[in-house]
């Protein structure tokens, strides 16, 4: 057998080209040009300051969403990403799983511009005060609109606030009509016992300045600790004293409302309003293990009942 040259040798055992993360230049509107970060390259974090690292500018509280700027939280930009973590929730972990099997393509980029909330919120004098609002992103339901400048560049962008409408159909519902403790107004609550309602579901976006004033202690304590304590699982949050915005790996809420949603901010019209901690044992199985579905069943029926006799 032949013996491989020196050259061949060396050649062999060259490592391959470092990859780097190379700035934008902005276009005429001043939006830049989206970057499309390599899939097959991982970074394990990033560093403010860091060559190629040029995030989307952030100005919380602002009223106007262009100059506030939208919320960056996905793989596709990474070096323009504002947002530390990922979108889902716990549930991006299925997102990686999809990926690992094959299931899904990770340069996918959902086409979200024919989409758009089926009723309107907003907007409100809170949503400029960086005190008022601090765990959500109040224009994560107008992305489609607020940020169709950023989507026609290519940014893959994503809603964490869905509005849509649905039905609800509860037997308690229909007992209660049944009994005469509910009367249907045809509008909120039917004769057939459902209930009509506007739906908002949630994906939390912390803006750790704030979240940290609110807890009563510094924001690098915060980061600190929610790095301890999740394992080293965002080292972000040590090396990027820059990006202010997290999206953590908790759950997000999800808001029913009965009767017109634009009535709310009405302080001259009763609301009726409750916070559930969701249970699927006693919710949705009927369990007596607990009495959360007891509470729900009360709390849909005041808020229908309240509901029907403003709309009448």
């Amino acid at each position: 057998m032949t013996k491989p040259s020196k050259k061949a040798q060396t050649k062999a055992k060259a490592p391959p080209p470092a990859k780097a993360l190379v700035p934008v230049a902005a276009s005429d509107d001043g939006i830049p040009l989206p970057d499309r970060s390599p899939i097959d390259f991982i970074n394990l974090t990033t560093h403010t300051d860091q060559f190629g690292v040029d995030p989307i500018p952030i100005s919380w509280g602002h009223p106007n969403p262009m100059t506030r700027g939208p919320v960056l939280c996905t793989i596709a930009h990474a070096s323009q990403r504002n947002a530390i973590g990922a979108h889902q929730g716990s549930y991006c972990i299925y997102t990686g799983l999809a990926v690992a099997v094959g299931a899904l393509n990770p340069d996918h980029m959902p086409n979200l511009k024919l989409t758009s909330p089926v009723f309107d919120i907003g907007p409100f004098p809170s949503w400029a005060d960086p005190r008022k609002i601090a765990s959500i992103d109040p224009f994560g339901h107008v992305v489609t609109d607020a940020y169709r400048a950023y989507l026609n560049k290519g940014y893959d962008i994503r809603p964490t606030i869905a509005v849509t409408k649905a039905h609800i159909d509860l037997p308690e519902t229909r007992e209660a009509m049944a009994a005469g403790r509910l009367k249907p107004d045809g509008k909120v609550l039917l004769e057939t016992g459902q209930s009509i309602v506007s739906k908002c579901a949630i994906e939390p976006v912390w803006y750790l300045p704030e979240i940290a004033r609110r807890f009563g202690c510094t924001e690098p304590m915060l980061r600190q600790s929610i790095f301890r304590m999740t394992n080293g699982m965002y080292p972000e949050l040590i090396t990027r004293p820059d990006i202010k915005l997290f999206l953590p790996p908790i759950g997000g809420v999800t808001i029913y409302i009965w009767g017109d949603p634009a009535t709310i901010p009405d302080e001259d019209i009763p609301l009726t309003c409750r916070v559930h901690d969701e249970c699927n044992g006693s919710d949705v199985f009927g369990s007596d293990i607990c009495t959360c579905r007891p509470y729900v069943r009360s709390e849909r029926s005041e808020a229908a009942r309240e509901a029907a006799r403003e709309a009448a």
